[in-house]
């Protein structure tokens, strides 16, 4: 059997091979013929350029349904795809394309220049341009390839992707993702999440990342659903589209803008049966503003890069109820366990390291077998980097013990006079008070105390927020060590493209007292 992932999509196809498959906004229609057509013109051009095995196909190219083609089409000519930030510049392409080494790099027409000097340095032979109009060398290219061609025979270990971690701290790694990863974790999201043929999704994040790239685009072309496809978050998009729709899933950014929007009601989500949030904490005020607005409950799940989807709340609400604030529990094959710095299991309630096993978690780091062993323990399991904690309370409710609530990074961890802080927990108290949009908790160098609290607040419109009063207040709350001994009023937080705050870009503007 052929384990590329490709050829899992592929017998999913409908029989109804002109089906509309993808709707883009601006009123082009691809049928399932038009999907399978292109893909084997990309992947006739990628083989004629005679690639070595395992060859790697970088990829930094604007949102279009094209650029979905190519993915799919290095899938199906049995290569890797390294899919790149749109937002990087010329030092983080060259470290990229240095560290991979690309047999082929493809760019927009726009970025052309430098980013063949890049490649050329760098030994890569053939650099395309594509861009969001449909425009490029590349499609140049593979209109003169015939439509017709075998998808290449790959086994379950073989890498299907790179995908480079944000390296916020220190050197990006590229986690190495093989056919059975992708492949394992996109049947167990269609099983969860009750993906049907007849669903539509409403496709609205970047392609460069896990959360569009693979759970969502993998979602619907496995249940050979319909996909409205947007270049972006568009609130007039959302109020045209997703009447038609039955699936979004967005960052928590996009669900803040909705329950913002005085025309975003119930009547516009009538046809919807599910709304995922992910890549960054979704806070409890728009979760309930959110159900409160539309009678949904938003579906929030865990993962990272090197692992796709570990933990989910639940969809069918026979297995439980969706907890604000809480992940969910560990998907169906996947075993999640917390651990104290021992590697002692942690009972519920207690905060320690998550550790994760499972079909879906990543071969190891591109060209860092060091750094592999290191972030996997003796027994198998992969350190997440996270903390987090099964059961305990959020707000004021109680979770049950099954339920993982993730209460940060352990980079983020702040260790103030030898205790163990936790910036979620004092962000949570943080959030619930008046005049509180979102906060960001981070440590900075202390004389004292090693490292001391402070509080990074964005506060709501015409709110106004007293600096003392808020520490008075954080006193009667929590231990005194958890209280910030600064509170910054911001007007916004510092956010990467996936909506994630950036704590380290905090912590340089505030690094003293």
């Amino acid at each position: 059997m052929n384990a590329n992932l490709f050829a899992l999509f592929e017998s999913r196809f409908p029989a109804d091979r002109t089906a509309c498959c993808i709707e883009t906004h601006d009123g082009l229609y691809y049928t399932w013929d038009d999907l399978d057509r292109a893909t084997a013109k990309i992947a006739n051009l990628l083989t004629a350029l005679e690639l070595p095995a395992g060859a790697r196909v970088a990829v930094q190219v604007e949102k279009s349904v094209e650029a979905l083609c190519l993915y799919l089409a290095t899938l199906r000519a049995g290569l890797v795809y390294l899919p790149l930030n749109t937002a990087y510049q010329e030092a983080e392409v060259d470290y990229f394309v240095g560290d991979a080494e690309p047999a082929v790099v493809v760019c927009s027409s726009a970025n052309f220049g430098w980013v063949s000097k890049v490649a050329f340095k760098h030994n890569t032979h053939h650099v395309f341009t594509l861009d969001e109009n449909r425009t490029g060398s590349l499609l140049q290219r593979a209109a003169q390839q015939s439509d017709v061609f075998t998808t290449v025979e790959r086994q379950d270990d073989d890498l299907a992707a790179i995908l480079y971690t944000s390296g916020t701290t220190g050197r990006s790694k590229g986690a190495m993702l093989t056919h059975r990863n992708l492949a394992s974790n996109a049947q167990t999201l269609h099983e969860y999440w009750g993906w049907r043929s007849d669903d539509v999704l409403l496709h609205m994040l970047p392609i460069f990342h896990v959360h569009g790239l693979f759970v969502a685009s993998h979602g619907a072309l496995l249940a050979g659903a319909k996909m409205i496809w947007a270049p972006k978050l568009d609130m007039a998009q959302i109020l045209k589209f997703l009447p038609r729709a039955t699936v979004m899933m967005g960052v928590p950014t996009y669900y803040v803008r909705m329950v913002q929007e005085p025309r975003f009601d119930k009547e516009v989500c009538a046809n919807m049966r599910l709304f995922v949030s992910g890549s960054a904490p979704l806070l409890l005020e728009t979760f309930d503003a959110f159900r409160e607005r539309t009678g949904h409950t938003i579906l929030e799940r865990y993962g990272m890069s090197e692992t796709v989807m570990l933990v989910s709340n639940p969809y069918d609400e026979t297995l439980g109820e969706r907890i604000g604030g809480t992940v969910g529990l560990p998907l169906p094959g996947v075993e999640v366990r917390v651990v104290d710095g021992e590697g002692q299991a942690c009972e519920a309630s207690v905060i320690g390291n998550v550790e994760v096993k499972g079909p879906n978690v990543f071969k190891g780091y591109w060209r860092m077998p060091e750094k592999t062993a290191q972030e996997f323990t003796a027994d198998g399991w992969f350190k997440t980097g996270d903390v987090g904690r099964f059961g305990g309370e959020v707000g004021e409710r109680k979770v049950p013990d099954t339920y993982l609530t993730i209460v940060g990074r352990s980079k983020d961890l702040i260790i103030s006079g030898g205790y163990n802080v936790y910036p979620k927990e004092i962000e949570s108290f943080i959030d619930e008070m008046p005049g509180v949009a979102e906060s960001a908790v981070i440590g900075v160098p202390h004389a004292d105390f090693g490292e001391a609290v402070v509080a990074v607040v964005v506060r709501k419109p015409g709110a106004d927020i007293d600096e003392a009063g808020m520490i008075g207040t954080l006193k009667g709350r929590i231990a005194n060590f958890k209280v910030p001994k600064r509170v910054h009023v911001v007007d916004e937080l510092p956010r990467n493209t996936m909506g994630k705050v950036q704590k380290n870009v905090l912590r340089d503007q505030y690094n003293t007292l």
